[in-house]
């Protein structure tokens, strides 16, 4: 195809100048399937398949083997030549050796990657990388919260923000496609990568991937600005409820409850946000390997929701059809289940094999033409959609903001939304000015602990080598008030070269000894950064060595103040009771340190919620919208009077603040309703305080009587409002009836004649549906 390499480049060049083919979000832009089809009718069955395929940069950098390559990194020319040359390769991701580049190394990689491409095919390039809480493997880059962060801040404005930012700094790095958001609902505190979602609940997923996605992709996914980049929604779907826990295992999810919860944040990332790409979800659902799900990523995705962008697989995930999972006898088995399944590119990420598998599958009739021309039109699609034909690389002399104090400010400010203040005895946050304080505990000094995982590498290791112009939680405090006010003595430290859980032989009595002559012991307790599979878990009680480190030093009568910093809710009910207040940064990023050391001061008042049900007992998971029968009041009466109510230590959407809110005057402008009409709900919100405050208002529903037994409450709406002392604001929410409805036993989108409480804070209000509707289409 190099012969019509100059034509494509030239046709694209053409009609990206005539701004009268460009569309609206929704749907095609007939200019860009018109060269797509001109481009397919030339391309070769070995073209074809190259665009289908993905594979690491380390396969292609100098020295070392495909697994790491020699420092400085550099693109193996050689190498270059048997990927795009040779396989015709369209796709590239990752970072050399697991650690952060800088734009300047970026730019070299890929400008050679993309020059090499366009000389053999006339088709660039499009490369990809996990930018998960701000540009993950660029130096430099501004770090946000991690996403369970992010959601505890119920503030959208800045999620969106935050992901723009994101989006920017990651094309400054010649970069236009991201595998993120992570919209798996976070509904087990044991799952490792709990901290990579917007927490337990269904809404909130929805709302802040979606908002992701646009703040990723901008306002027109079919020409997406040079500042923006391409969302991958990831991972579809049940992937974060694995019947042990532990990452890559097995679900088990109901019909109902896997379109109702599972399946929606991702519907409306797509529907509403227009999401350019999909990830599939690394396990099996009910039995069947996600990636082999042809009614999964074929009927529900590309059919019923006229999904027209790119599935991709997650790393390696097409040989764990074989090698894992045994659904195939071999590797071939596995390509052709996969393909089959709807799968348009595969992440392999070492094994070129890929290629000619395919193409032999092709020849046989196994895997059809059609299907392998469908999938290079979705990957086509998705270039075009990013302007690479136009402009494969770039300068990041463009990009002038990346890593700017504009950009760090709305981090910070980020940080200090998310951070959840849980338990304030007597007041005793905010701290006085001259408070004399020991800083105490494994996540007291360090940066690894607050970012986590996806953090400059993988599993976050390499955190402190390019993180030192931050602060840490000790740093800050010191910062805050005053050198000599501040002690430390962690305690319990990490084996920070070791497993996430490892600690080093503990030094309590010298945290006990330290304590002497200070005001006031602020205990920095959690885990140390994991990602993924190496973070599983066998129990979810806090370590055993900080266990007894708060206890010893609750024992010395000073005040202590325990700060979370941890990506999952490790279980605290032994430490708590004697601990003055709770604090949970969640992973706050490089400025965590910062807005701690403000709240803990009172310079800012804590305002972030709870985006999951903080559990008490090993045995007592639960979410906030479990059934009513998993929260029994009293007894049955007779023989068998047994009670089945959970304790929890904190709810879902629990946050105090150094204010006040009183709420009042709820109403709602309808009491009957049907699944058509608008329902709008208003209620007052007064500052009731003495300090100005933030409050995230949360509009729940709970359907009192349906026919599968309902949840106790739904979130279905929040707005977060900023008020002074003595300060009313009305908050008014527009609800669907429609979004009242729940999938039945056959799959169906139901709602139900009957009676809803709504509540607002401690004020309540009933309306009553009065027609029963039953969707017979996959979505409402």
């Amino acid at each position: 195809m190099k012969k019509f390499s100059l034509w494509i480049l030239l046709l694209s060049m053409l009609i990206a100048c005539n701004g009268n083919l460009k569309t609206s979000q929704a749907g095609l832009d007939p200019a860009i399937e018109n060269k797509i089809d001109s481009i397919i009718a030339q391309m070769t069955i070995e073209e074809k398949v190259g665009q289908m395929s993905q594979f690491t940069i380390d396969l292609i950098g100098k020295g070392g083997n495909a697994f790491f390559s020699s420092e400085p990194f550099e693109i193996d020319a050689v190498m270059l030549d048997t990927v795009i040359g040779k396989y015709k390769v369209g796709s590239i991701l990752n970072t050399s050796n697991n650690r952060a580049r800088t734009t300047e190394v970026w730019e070299k990689s890929i400008r050679t990657i993309q020059e090499r491409a366009i000389k053999e095919t006339g088709i660039p390039v499009i490369y990809g990388i996990d930018a998960i809480h701000g540009t993950t493997y660029t130096a430099g880059a501004t770090f946000f919260p991690q996403e369970i962060g992010m959601a505890a801040t119920f503030n959208r404005e800045l999620v969106r923000r935050g992901a723009q930012i994101t989006a920017y700094e990651t094309r400054a790095s010649n970069i236009p496609w991201n595998f993120s958001p992570t919209m798996d609902i976070g509904r087990d505190a044991r799952w490792s990568r709990q901290w990579e979602s917007y927490g337990e609940d269904v809404y909130l997923n929805s709302e802040m991937g979606t908002i992701v996605v646009r703040g990723y992709q901008g306002d027109n996914r079919n020409s997406v600005e040079n500042s923006y980049l391409a969302a991958c929604i990831k991972h579809y779907m049940g992937y974060g409820v694995p019947v042990s826990g532990k990452d890559r295992t097995p679900a088990v999810i109901s019909e109902s409850e896997l379109r109702e919860k599972y399946f929606e944040p991702f519907r409306n990332a797509i529907v509403e946000g227009g999401a350019l790409s999909l990830m599939v979800n690394s396990g099996i659902i009910n039995g069947v390997s996600t990636h082999a799900d042809y009614r999964l990523i074929t009927e529900w995705i590309k059919e019923d929701l006229e999904f027209d962008g790119v599935v991709v697989t997650d790393w390696a995930d097409v040989q764990n059809l074989y090698t894992r999972d045994r659904i195939s006898e071999d590797y071939k088995d596995a390509v052709k289940a996969a393909i089959n399944a709807g799968i348009d590119m595969v992440m392999e990420p070492y094994n070129l094999a890929f290629c000619p598998t395919l193409i032999e599958l092709v020849d046989e009739g196994e895997v059809s033409i059609e299907r392998i021309n469908d999938a290079v039109r979705r990957v086509l699609r998705l270039k075009y959609r990013l302007g690479l034909f136009e402009k494969p690389y770039w300068s990041r002399d463009e990009f002038p903001d990346f890593g700017s104090s504009e950009h760090e400010a709305v981090a910070e400010s980020a940080a200090a939304e998310s951070i959840t203040l849980l338990k304030n005895d007597n007041s005793v946050l905010p701290l006085p000015a001259n408070a004399r304080i020991l800083v105490t505990g494994p996540n007291a000094n360090s940066m690894r602990t607050l970012n986590g995982g996806w953090s400059y590498s993988w599993q976050g290791e390499k955190t402190e080598e390019f993180a030192q112009q931050y602060n840490t939680i000790y740093e800050a405090l010191q910062n805050k008030f005053g050198t000599a006010n501040v002690k430390f003595e962690p305690g319990v430290t990490y084996k920070m070269d070791g497993q996430y859980f490892e600690e080093n032989p503990p030094e309590i009595q010298k945290a006990v000894a330290a304590a002497s002559g200070v005001d006031y012991i602020v205990l920095c307790v959690g885990e140390n950064s994991y990602c993924e599979t190496p973070g599983n878990l066998d129990e979810l009680t806090l370590s055993e060595n900080q266990t007894n480190l708060a206890l010893a030093l609750q024992k010395t009568g000073k005040p202590v103040i325990l700060v979370l910093n941890e990506g999952r809710p490790r279980l605290i009910s032994k430490i708590e009771p004697g601990s003055v207040a709770v604090v949970q940064t969640y992973l706050p990023g490089n400025f965590g340190g910062d807005a701690l050391a403000d709240i803990l001061r009172g310079d800012i008042n804590p305002s972030g919620k709870l985006p999951y049900t903080y559990p008490k007992y090993e045995q007592g998971l639960i979410t906030y919208d479990h059934k009513p029968s998993q929260n029994i009041a009293g007894k049955m009466e007779g023989a068998y009077d047994y009670g089945a109510q959970t304790s929890v230590q904190y709810p879902f959407g629990y946050g105090l603040s150094y204010t006040t809110f009183t709420y009042s005057n709820m109403s709602v402008d309808k009491t009957d309703f049907t699944s058509d009409d608008i329902v709008k709900v208003s209620v007052d919100v007064t500052n009731s305080g003495e300090v100005e405050g933030k409050e995230s208002v949360l509009l729940f529903s709970s359907d009192l009587v349906a026919s599968l037994s309902p949840d106790v409450r739904r979130l279905r709406g929040f707005e977060k409002i900023s008020l002074k002392p003595g300060e009313t604001k009305t908050v008014t929410f527009d609800l669907k009836g429609e979004d009242l409805a729940f999938v039945n036993e056959r799959g169906k989108w139901t709602i139900e004649e009957g009676a809803f409480m709504l509540q607002l804070g401690n004020q309540t209000a009933n309306i009553n549906c009065t027609v029963t509707k039953v969707w017979e289409t996959p979505s409402k």
